[in-house]
């Protein structure tokens, strides 16, 4: 049997859940539970489970409650098997099944699979094809979080990173940039030079069923990691390490729904893109190198916004702008970027004063191009390009044509990105018609829909937030990224 049709199979068994009401993302979560029981018990890793609560257990249970014998089971797993790792992915379990039958008819579907031809390697691909499954369903409310894996992986392939270096994302979603770059050190090097001196792979992810799913990924990869629960734009990023590499694409919309307080060195802002890319670049290594992908907003944003941009510039090289299509995402009308950028090396006899970022290097992947969407999705092929301009430097430093107004590619002078109000949303193309692609499938235009719908709805929780909050000073990065310096 073939990875895909396993794939098929196991996500055809959501079906059974849908009289319960039970979403797709629920049921991607609640695979989690079961998936681990049974790929414990193919790829011979029993024992990190406790006797009489695993697989068979489950499948074998003749009682006449099943579901009550499944409950015991999570909460069981969460509190005392001796693994932290299991204790981790069954912590505080809540099941989405409502009657026995269900369950029952699940666990079936999955034992009939032929699980024999699924190598112990192929358990981790496995497991992204059903979260793959999963984004590419509108009605999952998924994609607007899953990056596409063409597009990880040319990230990846770009920054470069390698052994021994902490890789981290900090908002690690199922965790797709680590089970990357883990791909990408692997394939070019040996086993016993990997097991030497592995990367150290972090993530930070708040929403807990998908902490959960991110938990899992990372072990059925075999990634030496350290999945935090929590925010990090908060005090939580103190568990972190300073990353040699920063893989991220944070989470669309503002931020709402927490009354916790953000880290003294961010700034006050309800844009939580900026403060993600204030946080990522405070916290990387002198040297370390970083890709995140953002919406067109940051790159022009004033007020703060700007501020940040200025003093990205001024720590970092901000070497690299990729202007990523429409229609790559879940909502087909969001337009993002992906931002490459490299910290200055420590060097004691430094005594520059000017910033970081001489130029900006733009590749236009936006204009004039045909539709993404559903049915035309990206390929490793849609940035063979954009790669070869982009150089085999890391860091972006090896040597580039500008190829002129009529091409992708040019270079932006730090002088001229300055007379522009540091505005960062850089083009050069006279009709922009290319960068409007309406949706004209009926999903996709309701896809569409929900997403500004989901914005609008976090727009007003966090304007209810500030309103509620206690008065009090805004916390900021230091004097000159204030508001009131303006």
């Amino acid at each position: 049997m073939s990875h895909d049709s396993v794939v098929q199979k196991i996500w055809g068994l959501c079906h059974i859940l849908r009289g319960d009401g039970v979403s797709y993302h629920e049921y991607i979560s609640e695979l989690t539970y079961l998936l681990f029981l049974k790929m414990a018990e193919e790829t011979g890793t029993e024992n990190l489970l406790p006797i009489g609560y695993r697989w068979n257990d489950l499948a074998a249970f003749d009682g006449d409650d099943l579901l009550s014998f499944y409950r015991e089971m999570l909460t069981f797993l969460g509190g005392h098997a001796n693994s932290e790792v299991v204790r981790r992915i069954y912590a505080f379990p809540t099941t989405v099944f409502s009657h026995s039958e269900n369950l029952k008819a699940v666990i079936d579907g999955i034992s009939k699979i032929e699980w024999h031809s699924v190598s112990a390697d192929e358990m981790g691909r496995l497991y992204e094809g059903l979260l793959a499954k999963n984004s590419q369903d509108s009605r999952s409310g998924a994609g607007q979080y899953f990056t596409p894996r063409a597009l990880v992986d040319c990230i990846v392939e770009l920054v470069q990173p390698t052994l021994g270096e902490v890789v981290q994302d900090p908002a690690a979603g199922s965790g797709g940039f680590l089970i990357s770059a883990d791909h990408y050190v692997r394939s070019r090097n040996s086993v016993e030079g990997y097991d030497a001196d592995p990367p150290l792979y972090e993530g930070v992810e708040i929403e807990k069923s998908t902490y959960r799913i991110c938990l899992m990924n990372a072990f059925l990869h075999r990634l030496r990691s350290k999945i935090i629960l929590g925010d990090a734009l908060t005090a939580d990023a103190l568990e972190l390490s300073p990353p040699d590499v920063v893989l991220a694409n944070p989470p669309f919309g503002a931020k709402a729904g927490s009354a916790r307080k953000l880290r003294d060195d961010i700034s006050s802002t309800t844009n939580k893109q900026l403060a993600f890319l204030q946080h990522i670049y405070l916290s990387m290594k002198a040297g370390g190198r970083a890709a995140v992908v953002l919406p067109d907003n940051v790159l022009f944003e004033e007020g703060i916004g700007r501020k940040i941009r200025q003093d990205l510039m001024e720590r970092c090289d901000l070497h690299t702008i990729l202007r990523l299509p429409t229609g790559i995402f879940y909502s087909p009308g969001v337009k993002t970027n992906v931002l490459f950028f490299s910290t200055r090396e420590n060097d004691e006899d430094d005594v520059r004063t000017d910033g970081a970022t001489k130029r900006v290097w733009v590749y236009d992947m936006r204009h004039d191009v045909a539709k993404y969407g559903k049915k035309r999705t990206l390929t490793r092929s849609d940035f063979e390009h954009f790669i070869a301009a982009y150089g085999e430097d890391p860091q972006g430093q090896s040597e580039r044509t500008d190829t002129g107004p009529l091409g992708r590619w040019r270079m932006f002078s730090r002088e001229t990105i300055a007379e522009r109000g540091d505005n960062l949303d850089l083009t050069w193309f006279a009709d922009r018609n290319g960068d409007d692609q309406a949706a004209d499938e009926p999903e996709d235009i309701l896809a569409d829909l929900l997403h500004h719908l989901h914005m609008a709805t976090e727009e007003i929780k966090a304007v209810l937030q500030d309103l509620s909050a206690d008065a009090g000073p805004p916390t900021e990065l230091a004097a000159d990224l204030s508001p009131s310096h303006e």
